[in-house]
């Protein structure tokens, strides 16, 4: 006879609830309390590509790539030394909008490194030349990829070839001077989001990260240019591939939510035709692409997409999926959960849990859907081409049609 177990008790899960706050400093600092592991961000939201000087191309993807690099006081290997004593795994990622370094850690080693994220670079000849290779080694990479090749072209299109968001993300051009110039104005503490997963007490993690970043680096307090979109076109020839690959986005200057919901409308239309819908920065669009031999008909069946009339039916199923899609990123690990706050905050200046999102997507009306399409398709449109575009369409001949 097997002798009878304990009764099991399980301690029942709870809620994530988030607090944040400002700091004298002007760090904003964001935590949540209920995760098991702590994924700590810093996040810059001038050190994107879109706040790059015309001499300054390249400089946000070379900083990326310097992260964790020496800096006050502290060589590469201690850098690297103190990364791996904790048992954290570290990240950087950067865009057009922001960059970001960061680490998956134990909670009860979530504080130790958070100077880490706020070094001032000392730009050693050997980080840079590192940093430099790094990034011409991502740069290869990227343009391997048709999605990211046709991303860099339809922002070209949207805010023009010689504006800061219309240039090269994926560009190593900068000097060591400019990189030094961009960094000590971007990377500092002033205006950046720290954001950090499985905090118990928000006050006291706010008391330690004010004192351990005493030192850090303020960077610059001026606020960056607003990019403004223009729309047009970008065109890549490269027949030798087979394809063509064509976008066509429109500004959307809408909430996040209604955004998203726009992208799955456009994906349910566009699904069966081969068509998907993309969000990306205030733009919405849509991608479909043809062998040399089809080519002519993607005019066609981007535009029918696009102008398709969106039924009550098929914006409450837009509406589902996009909540269920932004929802599962709150719920997906650390990392993610870190990513979907911060970027609640960047946008919106809040976030609170993962009722109050989907509360968001439940309060968008089909009238919310139908006005941010008549306003979008008001505006001059965007087109990107790559491959064998011979017969795409001018992107004056897509304008006509909305």
């Amino acid at each position: 006879m097997i002798d009878s177990l304990p009764p099991l008790n399980p301690e029942p899960a709870r809620a994530s609830k988030a607090s944040i706050s400002t700091l004298p400093n002007g760090l904003v600092v964001v935590t949540e309390d209920a995760c098991s592991t702590s994924t700590v961000t810093m996040t810059y939201p001038k050190a994107g590509s879109g706040a790059e000087t015309l001499d300054e191309e390249g400089a946000a993807l070379i900083n990326k790539c310097l992260a964790f690099r020496s800096g006050s006081g502290l060589s590469t290997a201690l850098v690297n030394r103190s990364i791996e004593n904790e048992g954290a795994m570290p990240f950087s990622k950067a865009d057009r909008k922001s960059a970001t370094l960061g680490y998956t850690v134990e909670p009860d080693n979530a504080l130790g490194l958070i100077p880490l994220l706020a070094l001032d670079c000392t730009f050693e000849k050997w980080d840079v030349r590192d940093a430099k290779k790094l990034a011409k080694f991502q740069i290869e990479e990227a343009n391997k990829s048709v999605e990211v090749v046709l991303t860099e072209q339809i922002y070209s299109a949207a805010y023009g070839a010689s504006s800061p968001m219309g240039r090269p993300f994926y560009s190593a051009a900068a000097s060591p001077i400019e990189i030094a110039s961009f960094r000590d104005r971007a990377y500092g503490i002033n205006g950046a989001i720290l954001t950090a997963t499985g905090i118990h007490d928000h006050a006291a993690f706010c008391a330690e990260v004010e004192s351990m970043l005493a030192e850090a680096p303020k960077g610059d307090s001026s606020t960056s240019p607003v990019a403004k979109y223009l729309g047009g076109e970008a065109r890549l020839s490269a027949p030798s591939i087979g394809y063509a690959h064509v976008a066509l986005a429109f500004e959307a200057k809408v909430p996040g939510p209604v955004r998203n919901i726009l992208k799955q409308c456009y994906d349910l239309v566009g699904r069966e035709a081969g068509v998907s819908a993309f969000a990306t920065g205030e733009m919405i669009g849509v991608y479909a692409s043809a062998p040399s031999g089809g080519v002519g008909a993607l005019d066609g069946i981007i535009t029918d997409t696009l102008t398709t009339k969106l039924t009550p039916e098929l914006i409450e199923k837009a509406k589902i999926l996009a909540k269920a899609e932004a929802t599962f990123d709150l719920d997906c690990g650390s990392t993610g959960l870190a990513s979907a706050m911060t970027n609640a905050v960047m946008e919106t200046g809040s976030f609170t849990d993962a009722a109050t999102v989907a509360g968001a997507y439940d309060s968008i009306s089909e009238s919310d859907v139908n006005s941010a399409v008549s306003a979008m398709l008001k505006s001059n449109p965007a087109l990107a081409a790559v491959g064998d575009i011979s017969v795409v369409p001018y992107q004056g001949s897509f304008a006509s049609r909305f």
